[in-house]
């Protein structure tokens, strides 16, 4: 039975999460409003497919840009000088700044909403630095990683809102007109308000506390929220001291350890490919372009809207996989199953596509290969489905989980926010060539996604390591380092009272054992 005070831990960390949900509807916006005549309309858009690509292409870049910036040279610094809450507060702010600049921008003035997007971006780059931070250095190493899988779940909730709102105006966009896509946008107030209003009521994270001026008591207080006993408390406060001294006199107290500390480098190489794997493997595309996807497949747009909202609702389900199988096979396990199944997905999907022939009379200039049959969109749709259930437990939560527990203090707001922004670098690559390579080859795209998960799987089997069950104090150990709370530890000069180890416990629980000279 847990305690109130993990009761509370998980609370915290799942009102943390909330900026992925945060990052899962910005992201999904567009794809809700890509079929919108009324948007088309108010920014003066003529539909063509060469014109759809461009824009399509430069909206989606401008939100990656933003996010790139503001998660490479701002996240980090913001989180590490005002606090993990600030981080996350100050990202809620920018998107609710720039939902207004998208719903409310002049009529035909597609620059104010391209702006809108790329402060989004920049708010979700802040905010997606500092979370992972946030949670990893106030949740106890046992549930580490099942309270990162609701991280990635919470993306899928933010896509599930996203995409039942856009279904709903869709059902009612005779009523409501050029509303049917400013609902959808202004929808984004929900979250950015709910964190701007709650952040501050949470403890902020003790190794912030003594990393920012060594506030030993404020440290204290914050974990004492959190911590069953008096006893783990000061265990974990000497565990963070010794970590922070050692990091700070042998290696540097600045991001210089991101490149002069060969394990820490190792670790960030490794994370920048996990992050950029996970957009690559085709779900990013798909999260963007699934409705220009799927009118190449059905005719009616309910129907298309009906599918990604039904697709966002089984992405929670499949995303929950993640808390049981996570800590029980393991991060590198669920890499490598994941990439499998999601390439053995995409050889079916477009073979499907393919090799089945289109409706009669379904061929026009705007879809100059037709639709497919209804049995043959619903086989398409529904390998599409059994695609995210691959992906969802393991590249979409798994990259998070073992991207935000690797790196040591002195430099993981600003690793987890390089690393994760990886994920846009990757995404604006993929979303510029994508629209004009389904354009230009249709489904035959897809094999290329089934290419790069098999060389994915290949690339964790040889490189990447397992971390399950690793304190992040030990996490360096793993890769080639120095444990630098022992390090720390013999700096301070407490080996001549009492040591202080971490042992890893029967069960992957961490147990804190004292030992007397």
């Amino acid at each position: 039975m847990p305690t109130g005070k993990r009761v509370y831990n998980w609370y915290i960390s799942l009102v943390a999460a909330s900026c992925m949900v945060l990052y899962g509807y910005d992201n999904s916006t567009f794809n809700a409003i890509s079929g919108s005549k009324h948007w088309d309309a108010y920014f003066n858009h003529i539909k063509s497919e060469k014109k759809n690509a461009n824009l399509y292409a430069a909206l989606n870049t401008a939100y990656y840009v933003g996010a790139i910036v503001a998660g490479w040279f701002f996240g980090g610094p913001l989180a590490d000088w005002g606090g993990r809450r600030l981080g996350m507060a100050t990202g809620a702010v920018l998107v609710i700044i720039a939902t207004f600049m998208q719903t409310f921008g002049p009529r035909g003035q597609i620059g104010v909403f391209i702006g809108g997007r790329v402060l989004v971006g920049m708010g979700q780059g802040v905010a997606l630095t500092a979370g992972p931070a946030y949670i990893n250095e106030l949740s106890p190493p046992e549930i580490r990683g099942k309270i990162m899988s609701f991280w990635q779940m919470f993306y899928s909730v933010g896509s599930f809102i996203a995409y039942w709102v856009g279904y709903a105006c869709q059902k009612h966009k005779t009523t409501l007109g050029e509303w049917d896509w400013k609902m959808i946008v202004i929808f984004q107030l929900l979250v950015p308000v709910f964190i701007v209003s709650m952040i501050f009521t949470l403890p902020e994270t003790p190794r912030w506390y003594i990393q920012r001026g060594n506030h030993i008591d404020k440290a204290r207080d914050s974990l004492r929220r959190v911590r069953d006993s008096e006893e783990e408390v000061e265990m974990e406060i000497t565990q963070i001291r010794d970590a922070i001294e050692f990091e700070k006199e042998a290696i540097s107290s600045s991001y210089s350890a991101l490149w002069k500390d060969p394990s820490v480098r190792r670790r960030l190489f490794i994370a920048f490919a996990l992050n950029a794997g996970q957009q690559i493997t085709g779900q990013g595309t798909l999260n963007t372009y699934s409705t220009i996807v799927y009118q190449k497949v059905f005719k009616s747009d309910d129907t298309i809207f009906l599918i990604n909202a039904l697709n966002a609702t089984f992405a929670i389900l499949f995303t929950l996989n993640a808390t049981w199988t996570v800590e029980r096979y393991g991060r590198k396990f669920l890499f490598i199953v994941g990439a499998l199944g999601m390439g053995v997905c995409m050889i079916l999907v477009a073979t499907v596509y393919t090799q089945t022939p289109a409706m009669p009379g379904s061929k026009t200039k705007q879809l100059p290969d037709g639709v497919k049959s209804r049995p043959v969109g619903i086989a398409i749709a529904f390998i599409f489905f059994l695609f995210s259930f691959f992906y969802k437990p393991s590249w979409g939560a798994t990259t998070w989980i073992w991207t935000s527990e690797v790196f040591s203090m002195n430099v993981r707001a600003q690793a987890v926010g390089m690393a994760s922004q990886t994920q846009n670098i990757a995404n604006i690559v993929c979303q510029q060539f994508f629209p004009l390579f389904l354009n230009n080859k249709g489904f035959y795209a897809f094999y290329m996604f089934a290419g790069v998960n098999f060389l994915l799987a290949v690339f964790v089997w040889f490189v990447v390591p397992e971390t399950r069950n690793v304190s992040l104090e030990e996490m360096d150990v793993l890769f080639g380092g120095t444990n630098h709370v022992q390090q720390g530890d013999a700096m301070l000069g407490h080996k001549g009272s009492e040591e202080v180890k971490s042992v890893v416990g029967s069960k992957g629980a961490v147990e804190h054992v004292r030992k007397s000279d």
